[in-house]
């Protein structure tokens, strides 16, 4: 790699841990970085992933006071091994899928993660409902464990606006109250990414430079994004990432399809 390619995995890398802090939406910056530089898709895939292992795991370690609250044998065990499976197979179904089906998979993927995170304000609303009117009432039905096993799936496979999907498919099984719904998609998040990750590294389909150099990137990008969230308007910075998830998703069906 050149200067200009380290130059603009770093740039997307930090921009990517800073809007991660701040609005979330990361993935619009880091995943179009890689494959702007060129690396293969399934391959940028992967190393976007182990990029956000760390920030998923430490995540779920920062909530585990409110995992405590919820039965581990009832709760946590069916929906950990339901985010390993299907960490597990959305990992090597992407393993198994050419970069050239990947890339034309590519605009559809965005265009699901843009459509989720436009209209995650209006879906956490409909969360909020839940949390009033059926508190107390969380139980994990096999219908709530095939939703989570498949969006798992999805979260191994590409992982772009998961968090949302997986509020959604939390809430819609039961798990009502946001503070525990928060702490369960943390934990779930790093079960999927840890898995996925790991399949990945033995796979051999990380790209170690690129990985290191926007590892640097998030970190310092997730640590300034944090010391500016008290003062800057979330409203404007998620309009922002709108904006640019809607620019990108036009910009690769034009480029896959036209």
């Amino acid at each position: 790699m050149d200067l200009m390619q380290i130059a603009l995995i770093a740039l997307g890398g930090f921009a990517a841990g800073a809007m991660n802090a701040l609005a979330g939406g990361g993935t619009f910056f880091s995943f179009p970085t890689l494959l702007a530089v060129g690396i293969a898709p399934v391959t940028a895939n992967a190393t976007n992933a182990v990029a956000l292992w760390p920030a998923s795991v430490s995540a779920a370690l920062a909530l585990r006071p409110e995992l405590r609250r919820l039965s581990f044998r009832r709760y946590l065990v069916p929906l950990m091994i339901a985010a390993a499976a299907g960490g597990l197979a959305g990992g090597l179904l992407l393993l198994l899928t050419s970069n050239q089906m990947f890339y034309t998979l590519v605009p559809w993927l965005l265009l699901l993660a843009t459509l989720l995170f436009t209209f995650s304000a209006w879906l956490g609303k409909q969360v909020a409902r839940l949390d009033t009117a059926q508190r107390g009432r969380e139980h994990l039905t096999p219908a709530g464990f095939c939703s989570q096993l498949v969006v798992s799936l999805y979260g191994g496979f590409f992982g772009a606006g998961m968090g949302i999907m997986m509020i959604a498919s939390l809430a819609i099984s039961g798990h009502t109250q946001i503070a525990r719904i928060n702490a369960i998609k943390s934990l779930m998040s790093s079960v999927i990414y840890s898995v996925a990750a790991l399949t990945f590294i033995i796979a051999g389909a990380v790209h170690w430079p690129a990985l290191g150099i926007m590892l640097v990137g998030t970190i310092s990008g997730g640590y300034c994004g944090g010391l500016i969230a008290r003062w800057l308007p979330n409203i404007w910075l998620r309009r922002v990432v709108t904006v640019i998830a809607w620019s990108l998703t036009l910009y690769y069906f034009h480029d896959v399809y036209a």
